[in-house]
């Protein structure tokens, strides 16, 4: 259910008006969409058109170039590569995009809070999972500053993690040894 664009009213009118080729989607409750139409009658609709295509244009541009680099502590998706594909990298990203998810989960799920049910498997695991996903990124980190060394520590771990997740193994195993010794 999508919302009003203007209030916070359930949409229940979806407008699509094309002007040079480019779709613009308008939802809007019954009174909104009564108002919209009466001023649609008094103005000129191609400047009502153009108003809504600028405004739409801003929206998608994301307005400041720095907003869309806004990138995630977790997984270091950038805001503007979320916008492309449309999902999100790691649990993270929630926290370090909150101010520009929020809006854009309310007009889809009409809430920001998940009240459902979790599933009993992941509970374990998710903190397991996140470490995953943050040692991930240190060994990129380490990798790009050509410190082998740590990202070959750091992929063991990711080893241990993973094969503990996936039940082939068990977290007391004993450290591999290093050929040095």
């Amino acid at each position: 259910m999508k919302k009003c664009r203007q209030c916070a009213n359930q949409a229940t009118l979806h407008i699509t008006e094309v002007l040079d080729g480019q779709a613009t989607e308008i939802h809007l409750c019954e009174k909104c969409a009564r108002e919209y139409l009466e001023d649609a009658e008094s103005l000129d609709t191609e400047s009502i058109a153009a108003d809504l295509a600028a405004k739409l244009q801003e929206l998608q541009s994301g307005g400041d170039d720095d907003l869309g680099r806004m990138t995630c502590s977790g997984c270091g998706i950038t805001l503007n590569e979320f916008r492309e594909v449309g999902r999100l990298g790691c649990p993270f990203c929630y926290d370090s995009f909150r101010d520009e998810l929020r809006p854009l989960l309310e007009n889809i799920h009409e809430q920001v809070l998940h009240t459902g049910k979790r599933p009993e498997r992941s509970a374990a695991t998710h903190d397991d999972q996140t470490r995953v996903l943050q040692l991930r990124k240190e060994q990129r980190e380490a990798i790009l500053k050509e410190d082998y060394e740590t990202a070959a520590v750091l992929r063991d771990q990711i080893a241990r993690i993973e094969a503990m997740l996936h039940g082939g193994g068990d977290s007391s195993a004993p450290e591999r040894e290093s050929e040095d010794e």
